[in-house]
């Protein structure tokens, strides 16, 4: 039987992932990680979840299209997925909200979804905090009347004014303050309500991906090996 591969690491541990679903699951997609998943697994599907962007290439939309061309399914949801997926819609299948707002909105940041994280020896260790998740946190609070709809301002302000590398809820809610909330007790608050998007979309995808519940594959085009995409290609140190 084909496997199934599931590129992840900060937003869903690989113990996670295969508590859902029967998956080979390998680190955050960067380029030439779909060619080389393809060549060396032969999958039925694939499930972007995570990927790299600094230290490493983006995964390329030209390799997720040489894929799909291939007669995969190739999923994306939650933080690069769901970029990859707005991006090659129709194309390629997406899953959940960060994926429509990506979809809706497409001058939307695509640091809002970038967290710094540990490397592999550390499960990719998540070490900041997503845009996206502390967006749905404080609105969500601010309708349950934990924060004022000022204090919802300030703080989306303060978390959209800092850098990814940098973004923590104590970090947003310390620039936050205007010297009359209980920074302390904020976050605490805050903390104990704290929305998971992230989480929340790549375990429905994961879901998914067990249950085998794609859409139907739309007609390709025939796909135009360009040389930019053979010279990325080689960069990965691999061979189309």
């Amino acid at each position: 039987m084909r496997p199934k591969l599931v590129f992840t690491g900060p937003t869903v541990s690989h113990a996670d992932a295969l508590k859902v679903v029967d998956a080979v699951c390998l680190p955050p997609a960067v380029q030439g990680s779909i060619v080389s998943a393809v060549q060396h697994f032969d999958p039925s599907a694939i499930l972007v979840i995570d990927g790299g962007f600094q230290a490493e290439p983006a995964v390329r939309h030209k390799e997720i299209l040489w894929a799909l061309s291939r007669g995969i399914h190739v999923v994306g949801a939650a933080s690069m997925g769901a970029l990859r997926a707005a991006e090659l819609f129709p194309h390629m299948q997406g899953v959940g909200l960060i994926y429509r707002w990506y979809r809706r909105f497409a001058f939307a940041p695509d640091d809002a979804v970038a967290v710094l994280h540990g490397p592999a020896e550390v499960n990719f260790a998540q070490l900041t905090h997503a845009l996206i998740d502390l967006r749905r946190t404080v609105r969500a609070s601010c309708r349950r009347g934990v924060i004022s709809p000022e204090q919802q301002a300030r703080l989306e302000g303060a978390a959209q004014a800092v850098n990814f590398r940098e973004r923590t809820l104590a970090r947003m809610v310390r620039d936050a303050h205007d010297g009359k909330d209980d920074v302390e007790n904020l976050c605490r608050e805050l903390g104990a309500a704290f929305v998971q998007q992230k989480k929340q979309d790549a375990m429905r995808a994961l879901e998914l991906l067990r249950e085998q519940a794609f859409e139907k594959a739309r007609p390709m085009p025939e796909l135009q090996l360009t040389s930019a995409f053979s010279k990325d290609m080689d960069e990965a140190g691999l061979a189309l």
